[in-house]
């Protein structure tokens, strides 16, 4: 169900459930302890907090956030917990749980929603509660928790098991006119429309932004659909990159009325594959600066992972402001392509086509994974974004050496190093398969007498650290596991 008051529906019913239940812990779980709280504690003064309003105090239980609920048959405590990530498994273990409600469970990792059937093994009057977004048809949850459950219920009488489906169409607190509204934003052929609107299993595939078009772009600033002449805000949002490229982008947002509008003025980008040379920090700040100039603007948006950059920002009198931390990241990467989309088909977002080049270009070549939605599982990828060895490349696995072309579409274990602990070490490899055709290669010969063929963007591991092969120089030492 989508968009269709799910959360409110299912916390009425856990509630009821809380008023009579016979164990005392209970848990109430989502991506994160803050998506658990604004969904289920809360749900926009719908909540737990409300239904049990004067009967109920937020605390800790044994350093667990919690929820202290009192009932005609007793104290209840309900258990908050993140899932997102895996190893979140860890913060319910040990704990016996009588119910459980877990706020887009399918957005959680598998090992805990493993772990909640196990901790409510024992209870007397079991019951797991769940609401999901819609994902891909061979997303894991779908494939390996509801089918097994579907199965069941058509040879074990009286199992218990209840699934519904609600679309947007069904929440009794929207108007038609506002559905109508809400509808207007999405493209009816898109992927969001199917999911977030008819709440359907959907693949995604092919181009991401097939909504991008002219109607988002403008010429220049007498062109731009911002009142200049009125407040508006201007930030940069920074994608750091040392090998990959980095881009700056130059962000406008105004509010007119009832209506805001994002537009992305300017770039700067530096391509280090193109331009055969890596900037440091301080270069790129340097470069910042003259391309900030003297215009105000609010703060830099940038990764919280980038923090020597952050540090040489600061130093360049650059205001930074760290992009908000996440729990999962395929999961903000979804939620921004959701929200870019959004924004694109609802014409709320333009760009400068003249001073953007590079976006542009992006945005027209940023695809579906077709093979990770094969596994059920959604991710982005850049067409011509990778670097690539020939076929007849022998990878050492846990086999033998063995031809890449002859693991295409296998999954196997290889050795590799591990830049942490710097020793060998096997990890899996998975979605092999070939990413260019007809690409130029080059040829690195080594010492004692082995070649390297390879696409020049190809990383090698040397003792200055990762190089893209176009950058390798005489004299090199390239890694060699033994």
């Amino acid at each position: 169900m989508t968009r269709a008051g799910k959360n409110i529906i299912n916390i009425i019913a856990w509630a009821s459930i809380l008023e009579t239940h016979p164990d005392k812990l209970h848990l109430a779980a989502g991506v994160s302890v803050a998506t658990a709280k604004l969904n289920i504690i809360d749900s926009n003064g719908f909540g737990l907090l409300n239904y049990f309003k004067g009967r109920c105090r937020e605390g800790k239980y044994k350093d667990k956030d919690a929820l202290f609920i009192q009932t005609a048959t007793g104290e209840k405590i309900v258990l908050i917990s993140g899932g997102g990530k895996n190893g979140d498994e860890r913060l319910i273990k040990g704990f016996t749980l009588g119910t459980v409600y877990i706020s887009e469970a399918n957005e959680c990792a598998q090992p805990f929603i493993q772990e909640v059937f196990d901790r409510t093994i024992s209870s007397g009057q079991r019951k797991i509660l769940f609401d999901l977004n819609p994902k891909a048809e061979l997303h894991w949850f779908y494939t390996e928790v509801l089918a097994q459950h579907e199965e069941n219920v058509l040879h074990i009488p009286q199992y218990g098991y209840n699934y519904e489906h609600f679309t947007i169409f069904d929440n009794l607190s929207m108007s038609d006119d506002r559905i109508r509204t809400i509808i207007q934003t999405y493209d009816q052929k898109s992927i969001w429309y199917l999911r977030d609107i008819l709440g359907l299993r959907k693949n995604a595939e092919g181009v991401i932004y097939d909504m991008f078009c002219t109607d988002n772009m403008y010429d220049d600033d007498d062109s731009a659909p911002i009142h200049w002449n009125l407040l508006y805000r201007r930030y940069y949002a920074i994608d750091y990159g040392t090998i990959n490229p980095f881009a700056c982008l130059e962000c406008i947002e105004q509010t007119v009325g009832r209506k805001t509008v994002y537009v992305v003025n300017s770039e700067y980008y530096y391509d280090s594959k193109k331009e055969r040379k890596q900037l440091t920090d301080a270069e790129y700040t340097q470069r910042l600066q003259t391309y900030v100039d003297h215009k105000r603007y609010v703060f830099f948006i940038v990764d919280p992972s980038a923090a020597s950059f952050k540090l040489e920002l600061r130093k360049g009198q650059l205001n930074s402001h760290e992009a908000a931390d996440t729990i999962n990241a395929d999961n903000e990467v979804l939620n921004g392509i959701r929200l870019v989309a959004t924004l694109l088909q609802a014409k709320k977002l333009y760009i400068n086509k003249n001073k953007c080049p590079n976006l542009c270009r992006e945005l027209q070549s940023y695809i579906w994974d077709e093979k990770a939605s094969e596994r059920g599982v959604e991710k982005p990828v850049k067409e011509n974004d990778h670097g690539c060895i020939t076929g007849d490349t022998l990878i050492d696995t846990t086999q033998g050496s063995i031809p890449i072309k002859d693991l295409i579409n296998k999954r196997c274990n290889v050795y590799c190093f591990d830049g942490k602990t710097k020793k060998k070490t096997i990890s899996n490899a998975f979605n092999i398969r070939m990413t260019k055709k007809k690409a130029e290669i080059y040829e690195v010969k080594l010492e004692d007498g082995r070649i390297i063929h390879a696409t020049d963007d190809h990383p090698i591991l040397t003792q200055r650290g990762w190089v893209e092969l176009r950058n390798i120089l005489p004299g090199d030492c390239v890694l060699s596991i033994k």
